[in-house]
């Protein structure tokens, strides 16, 4: 086996999605009673189905959906998104929507905590940018991606470990200390 092949599988191994090194890492929270958090699911609507097979044949997304997880945390309402870049120096702007940057000012309006975890893949870099963060750099930047750069000023940054897998609460904790 070539060096070339054995770093290319530990890559591979690696490359766990975001989302499932997060919906580990929920169930983690869960089963250890530290925070009750889950994916929420698209909402479709079916169009045709298959019975004999028991088959979806035909759905469209019903609505725009808002962010992909929420739940709550020491009393506190969450709610993040998902995201994951192989580029190696920004986040493009284009992976976020305009109705996900809607929900995430009502969310902060009503006290919530809103952030996003963002994966750049490449550079096996993980970090939580807080809603105000994103928002801030949206506002004050006419850019089309979020640089690395402001991730590593701005943003928390994430380990990935054996259990919890992608422990994001400890970045909540730290953000909770400072309120």
């Amino acid at each position: 086996m070539s060096i070339k092949t054995i770093l290319k599988s530990s890559y591979a191994n690696r490359g766990m999605t975001l989302e499932e090194d997060i919906n580990i890492t929920n169930k983690y929270y869960l089963d250890n009673d530290i925070a009750v958090i889950y994916k929420k699911p698209t909402p479709i609507r079916i169009t045709k189905y298959n019975y004999n097979k028991s088959k979806i044949v035909e759905a469209f997304f019903e609505t725009q959906s808002t962010l992909d997880y929420n739940g709550i945390y020491k009393g506190k309402y969450l709610e993040f998104d998902a995201k994951q870049t192989n580029n190696k120096t920004s986040l493009p702007l284009a992976n976020i929507h305009k109705h996900q940057l809607e929900h995430i000012k009502r969310v902060l309006r009503h006290k919530g905590i809103a952030f996003l975890i963002v994966r750049f893949t490449i550079l096996g870099k993980d970090f939580i940018l807080m809603g105000n963060d994103l928002l801030d750099f949206i506002e004050n930047n006419n850019r089309k991606s979020i640089p690395l750069a402001y991730f590593l000023e701005r943003g928390l940054p994430l380990t990935l470990n054996y259990s919890p897998r992608l422990d994001y609460i400890k970045a909540i904790d730290k953000l909770m200390e400072e309120l």
